[in-house]
């Protein structure tokens, strides 16, 4: 597998998505999800990236899933990367959980 992909590939398996899923071009925003992608790659570890982006695109699937509950998901994941600081947000602890045994607590009310 290369390394690095063509913009045009991109494009390609992005189109090969929405035809597989019938989404439209608006369900999937490309650089939205590249830019949340940089922003926890940078904040938090490179590894987090897809993962992240996972998360984001629950919350906003359980919130409805539509193209504004998706930018605000990715909004909210993308502010929790930009204040993390060694291992936690910069309030100084990560908030609802453990960082020793990877346990989180889930608040389903919060975005």
């Amino acid at each position: 597998m290369a390394d690095r992909l063509p913009p045009e590939a991109l494009d390609q398996w992005a189109e090969a998505l929405r035809e597989r899923f019938d989404l439209s071009a608006q369900d999937v925003p490309i650089a939205l999800i590249l830019d949340l992608a940089k922003d926890v790659a940078n904040g938090v570890a490179r590894p987090a990236a897809p993962f992240s982006a996972f998360v984001a695109g629950l919350v906003a699937g359980r919130a409805g899933g539509s193209p504004d509950q998706v930018r605000e998901a990715v909004a909210a994941v993308s502010e929790l990367a930009g204040s993390w600081q060694n291992g936690s947000a910069e309030n100084g602890s990560a908030e609802n959980g453990s960082a020793e045994n990877g346990s989180t607590q889930h608040d389903p009310g919060r975005v």
